[in-house]
């Protein structure tokens, strides 16, 4: 996968001239009447979006997401409150621009040249490429030569369909797709999962999110190269909108916001290991029912979902580890530590997690006051791995080197050097495997987020399976067990099934399934 890549100071200063430009639009200037007065005076700042685990989602009645997140902290900025409307795919988001529903689209669009010639874009806060998808074990298609409409299926609206065209018309004339109106894009990689379909297209990052919990997608090939991805809106001569936007986002830029939330919501997101999240995958199902009432219980200041990731690090469940320097248990606790929090047997599954997440207590208690809430818990986990004098030195480090030492995403670029004689010779404690602390976090985060997707997963397909049994209460327990073909079959799409509006060049322009 292609990871994304920004550019912090490139946009920042693109985006102060650019503000500086369209200062006079804003409307503390003196302009009385345009969209960013007319949002302040209703007092409320509209938003649509899509659901997905990166642009807007609710769990455990709370919202989340990287553009849910930069869309509140929009709303306090405009002095206004946040009101989030949730569309079924991007047709309708454009939908709700084109009828005045909406002042905003937060959905990780990707900008096109098309798209911009009739909605104005905000400024790019990640990059993406667009990659074709198919199962493990299922034929992989090296080009898009031959690919045919009952195997490559698109949701519409997407952006990747101008990109297509072009192939078509310059490269593989024989290249054909059909549109599904009704489904999403993550609902498409779904159905390739279940085998409803063949290939779909999406973007890096919702495909690496999606492999975390179905490690039986694979990338077949890249479509186009990274492209930004933005927030849209109406374009119509008024840019006190795009003017506040700029503002907006140098602003979070210099204040290292942008940066915290981008490394909250991507900075986890790398190479993708099939073997290793199949593995954990299968421990989940086999292992993990006992433990999780352990890992419940003493879970306190953070998940209990974080909280078996980091013993699966430690230990992958097995509350028998022992290491060859003498760590042991599930936590993978030392003698010294364990004696020190009073502990009798590190073997015991309910010692060493107690233990351990009191260990992590302590180190979290101990992270600089001057680190966000939300990112303490990677830094004192640095500090369990390597030891927190060390995480110290790291700090100190990444600031010598004109980093943010409170920035966690600094802060784990420079955990490698302390490896390197010529920078951990300038420490205070010196040589530390920082290295082994970065991958140590970076797994970490991933275990959690897989457990997180999978643990849903299960939960909304044992809701379903609920639901039928209540409408079947005479269908035996066996019947109800997930298809070979998945949870959702759907039948071959018809010819009809590709009409439809496509925002991915011209605004309510129908685009048929077979385009030549």
């Amino acid at each position: 996968m292609k990871k994304f890549k920004i550019n912090y100071l490139l946009i920042g200063a693109v985006t102060l001239l650019l503000a500086v430009a369209l200062w006079p639009s804003i409307p503390w200037f003196g302009k009385a009447e345009n969209r960013v007065a007319a949002i302040q005076a209703r007092g409320v700042l509209r938003v649509s979006t899509i659901t997905s685990p990166l642009t807007y989602s609710v769990a455990n009645h709370k919202a989340l997401g990287l553009d849910y997140e930069l869309a509140q902290q929009f709303a306090d900025y405009l002095g206004v409150k946040l009101q989030v409307t949730v569309r079924p795919n991007i047709n309708a988001l454009f939908d709700d621009l084109d009828n005045g529903d909406a002042d905003l689209l937060a959905a990780g669009l990707v900008y096109n040249t098309a798209r911009s010639q009739h909605y104005q874009a905000g400024p790019a806060y990640y990059f993406v490429s667009q990659q074709m998808v198919y199962r493990v074990g299922s034929p992989r298609p090296k080009t898009l030569a031959g690919v045919k409409e009952n195997k490559l299926v698109l949701s519409s609206g997407l952006a990747v369909l101008s990109d297509l065209q072009a192939l078509k018309e310059s490269k593989y004339p024989d290249l054909s797709w059909s549109i599904d109106n009704k489904h999403t894009s993550n609902r498409l990689l779904q159905q390739v999962i279940d085998g409803s379909i063949a290939f779909t297209i999406s973007d890096s990052i919702a495909i690496s999110i999606f492999q975390r919990v179905h490690p039986q997608l694979a990338v077949a090939l890249d479509v186009t190269d990274e492209q930004p991805v933005t927030w849209f809106s109406v374009r119509n001569g008024d840019d006190s909108l795009s003017a506040a936007l700029l503002d907006f986002y140098n602003k979070l830029s210099g204040d290292g916001i942008l940066a915290r939330l981008e490394e909250k919501y991507l900075g986890h997101i790398g190479d993708f290991d099939y073997v290793d999240t199949r593995t954990f995958l299968s421990a989940v199902d086999n292992v993990l029912p006992e433990l999780r009432p352990l890992f419940e219980k003493y879970a306190t200041d953070i998940d209990w979902r974080l909280l078996a990731a980091i013993s699966y690090q430690e230990s992958h469940w097995d509350s028998q580890a022992t290491s060859p320097t003498g760590v042991r248990g599930l936590m993978m606790l030392t003698k010294n530590t364990a004696q020190s929090l009073g502990l009798t047997d590190r073997l015991d599954p309910e010692q060493s997690i107690s233990g351990g997440s009191h260990y992590l207590q302590d180190m979290m208690g101990k992270v600089p006051e001057t680190v966000s809430e939300d990112e303490r818990i990677w830094f004192a986990l640095a500090a369990y791995n390597m030891g927190y004098a060390h995480m110290l030195d790291a700090r100190q480090l990444t600031a010598k080197l004109k980093g943010n030492p409170d920035s966690w995403a600094d802060v784990k670029l420079r955990l490698p050097l302390l490896s390197q004689k010529q920078y951990y010779s300038k420490t205070t404690y010196g040589y530390a495997r920082g290295h082994e602390a970065y991958a140590y976090v970076e797994n970490i985060r991933k275990y959690q987020l897989s457990l997180e997707g999978y643990l849903q997963e299960k939960e909304k397909q044992a809701a379903q399976e609920a639901k039928f049994a209540e409408a079947y209460p005479a269908v035996a327990p066996v019947e109800l067990a997930t298809p070979p073909y998945g949870p959702f079959p759907l039948g071959p799409f018809s010819p009809d099934a590709g009409h439809g509006k496509n925002h991915s060049a011209l605004p309510n322009t129908l685009l048929p399934a077979r385009l030549q």
